[in-house]
């Protein structure tokens, strides 16, 4: 599940998290050990893959941000 630090969601961010785990436990509830360990994996490779996106979109937008400073300083 995604880290529920509430200090930065919005409402409608809160209320889809609350969504996504009330749905990720009827999925859990309804699934055999094997699906549960499947689902786990791409659960963990979900996470990587938004991480490194994530990571990226700061990278892009702050080096956007300095280009920007920058030609304001000119």
């Amino acid at each position: 599940m995604p880290p529920e630090d509430g200090r930065h969601n919005t409402p409608e961010m809160q209320q889809l998290l609350e969504y996504i785990s009330r749905h990720n436990d009827d999925l859990l509830k309804s699934m055999t050990d094997e699906q549960k360990k499947i689902f786990e994996k791409y659960h963990d490779c979900w996470s990587k893959y938004a991480s490194l996106a994530e990571a990226a979109i700061f990278e892009y937008a702050f080096r956007l941000g300095m280009q920007i400073a920058i030609e304001t300083l000119k």
